[in-house]
């Protein structure tokens, strides 16, 4: 059977061959596919460029270099004016190996190229928002110098059953208390006649000097 007549009963086109390579390259491959597999056996003949371009949807010139690959490849041999005829399926089969290993490793390129790519914008992504989280952080800081801290009020405090009023906390420690915690509950913005007891958390803003201050105010 010869190629033409049995490419026109299989109208078989290998999806790839407009992938990854150029398209001769994926002609020959398929034409040696053919004959590795014996469908083409040696001594068929190729019939008929210009009937394998309309079939491939291809120009005859794109044909003629892919029976050229192959005649250089010693897998076909192109005949002046006649076709070509089917030389050797053991060439063909080894040329369908190395292809298919070239074109496997060719695949894994383009798949860390296309990770390299992805890993490079999700480190800039990363490197932005550093930058932006550092940039709040900077101006957090200086919209707010003081931080939060607290202390407890330990037994025989000189600050238990007194008001934050009667102790002139603020005038004393130069610290605000913002919350109390006693027991379960959470006092929030205690006014000035709260009265301290034993085991009270006192939550304050103000500098380090002011911990100090509040350490020593309510141990005293």
């Amino acid at each position: 059977m010869s190629y033409t007549a049995e490419i026109v009963e299989n109208r078989l086109v290998d999806p790839a061959l407009h992938t990854t390579s150029a398209v001769y390259l994926r002609i020959a491959l398929d034409v040696a596919k053919r004959i590795a597999s014996g469908s083409l056996p040696e001594g068929s003949k190729l019939y008929g460029r210009s009937v394998m371009a309309s079939e491939y949807g291809v120009s005859p010139e794109t044909i003629r270099r892919a029976l050229k690959l192959l005649s250089d490849t010693g897998i076909v041999q192109v005949n002046q004016n006649s076709g070509a005829v089917v030389l050797s399926s053991g060439l063909a089969k080894q040329y369908v190996e190395r292809f298919e290993e070239y074109d496997g490793v060719k695949a894994l390129q383009i798949r860390l190229r296309k990770a390299v790519l992805e890993h490079s914008q999700l480190t800039k992504k990363i490197h932005d928002m550093v930058s932006d989280i550092s940039s709040i952080s900077v101006r957090s800081s200086a919209k707010s110098p003081f931080t939060n801290y607290e202390i407890d009020i330990p037994e025989n405090s000189p600050c238990a059953g007194k008001s934050i009023k009667d102790l002139s906390f603020w005038q004393e420690t130069g610290a605000t208390i913002i919350a109390v915690k006693r027991n379960d509950q959470l006092y929030l913005s205690p006014g000035p006649y709260f009265c301290m007891e034993t085991g009270d958390s006192l939550v304050f803003i103000g500098d380090e000097r002011a911990v100090y201050s509040v350490q020593k105010f309510v141990s005293a």
